[in-house]
């Protein structure tokens, strides 16, 4: 009477096990494709650029008024329709150039070079947050909480800037060090909550963000960080000694901040490729079970790395509300730019000097756009589709290889093996 149930709990425990290969093989493909999309090779990050471009330009000529001209007599003297593209991708894509790079109209050597220097204020605190969810990627941590970080990092720098009387120098220091520490503590609640109740971090920083926003919304309004002679919600200015000062003068806008974020950047290269805890981060990465059973404290590396990549972020705030946006701030102060490093950090395959190259092109995309549009008449939205396009096309590694014929990764060793 009783010899079939055993048979029943054989069948219960083959079930059992096939559903938990089932679940671990979808887990291992999931972590395979992030790993892949946040870590994969230099080429095809330039792959990425290069196609993204070739589809802005195609967009450009589309939008040209001439090249509609044009085409219309197309079968009379073709000639003309092609000049016409040359001319609008051309004269688009120099316009950028000269907007963000070098501008060869001016009569000087500085004034030609001030474009670059534009770039880089740009490009400061894209890359200052990049770090932040380029190290967080490297644990299998997608950060999407770069805008709340920056937010609250913003609000410590100016509480400090404006509210603290100090000396020039150390007024610098303290007010970009709570920053930092603004921007790590919100970044460290999610990684908290990672830790202890194992709440998905995508989902806890998306709703951090819009605590932060709606939180300093509020103490806008408030004695604490609103300007008493102003009607806006908006914070008094930085006081004269908390201001980063230029790095080449009156007549540049590029201030200390970007050598703060040169300095970021070989913390993070040390960090992750040559400290004891970067080798935990990285194999967290890439197996986080394979490193709990070999010692490794998961959990509590979750809470590190949380308040390490919300440090990056309120350093990108500080060098915002401190160097570029001095006059004071809104509720708005991130600007685009938590979700920019998103872009940032993936363009840069997680590394550090990656991230730092994915920011200096963002920057220049930024600062090079608005001269596109001025000269050219051209929307400065294609520059966001580029930019989207070049997200895209990182996020699917496939379809680059597909539009280059290039072998899939592993592919040759097989055929050598073979």
């Amino acid at each position: 009477m009783s010899e079939p149930q055993p048979q029943k709990s054989e069948e219960s425990a083959m079930t059992d096990g096939a559903k938990n290969s089932e679940s671990q093989q979808d887990t291992a493909r999931w972590t395979n494709a992030f790993r892949e999309i946040t870590s994969g090779n230099a080429l095809l990050s330039l792959l990425a650029i290069v196609l993204a471009i070739l589809i802005g330009g195609v967009l450009i000529a589309l939008t040209d008024s001439d090249v509609q001209d044009a085409a219309s007599y197309f079968f009379d003297r073709p000639g003309d329709l092609f000049a016409a593209i040359g001319s609008a991708v051309g004269g688009a894509y120099l316009a950028l150039f000269q907007g963000s790079i070098y501008d060869f109209r001016r009569d000087d050597f500085l004034s030609g070079i001030r474009p670059l220097t534009q770039t880089l204020v740009f490009a400061t605190p894209l890359i200052a947050a990049g770090l932040g969810v380029a190290i967080a990627f490297r644990v299998g941590l997608f950060n999407i909480g770069g805008r709340g970080q920056i937010i609250v990092g913003a609000a410590f720098a100016g509480y400090a800037s404006f509210t603290w009387d100090l000396p020039i120098v150390l007024h610098v220091i303290v007010a970009v060090t709570m920053g930092i520490i603004g921007g790590a503590l919100w970044g460290g609640i999610a990684g908290l909550l990672k830790a202890r109740t194992g709440a998905h971090e995508v989902i806890v920083t998306i709703m951090l963000n819009y605590i932060a926003y709606y939180l300093i919304s509020f103490l806008l309004r408030t004695d604490l960080l609103k300007n008493p002679g102003s009607s806006n919600p908006k914070t008094p200015p930085a006081a004269d000694t908390a201001i980063l000062p230029p790095l080449f003068g009156d007549g540049f806008k590029v201030h200390w901040g970007f050598i703060l974020v040169i300095a970021a950047t070989v913390l993070a290269w040390w960090l992750i490729d040559r400290s004891s805890l970067g080798f935990k981060f990285r194999a967290v990465g890439l197996n986080p079970h394979a490193a709990r059973v070999a010692g490794i404290k998961v959990e509590r590396l979750y809470v590190y790395v949380m308040l390490i990549a919300g440090g990056y972020a309120g350093l990108a705030a500080s060098t915002e509300v401190l160097g570029t946006t001095t006059s004071g701030f809104t509720s708005g102060v991130d600007a685009g730019i938590g979700f920019d490093a998103i872009t940032v950090a993936l363009l840069g395959r997680s590394t550090p000097w990656g991230t730092f190259a994915a920011g200096i092109l963002f920057g220049a995309f930024k600062a090079g756009g608005f001269t596109m549009q001025a000269s050219q008449s051209i929307p400065i939205d294609i520059v966001l589709v580029v930019q989207s396009l070049i997200v895209l096309f990182i996020a699917a590694p496939p379809l680059v290889r597909a539009v280059f014929r290039l072998p899939k990764p592993g592919a040759r060793a097989k055929k050598v093996v073979g």
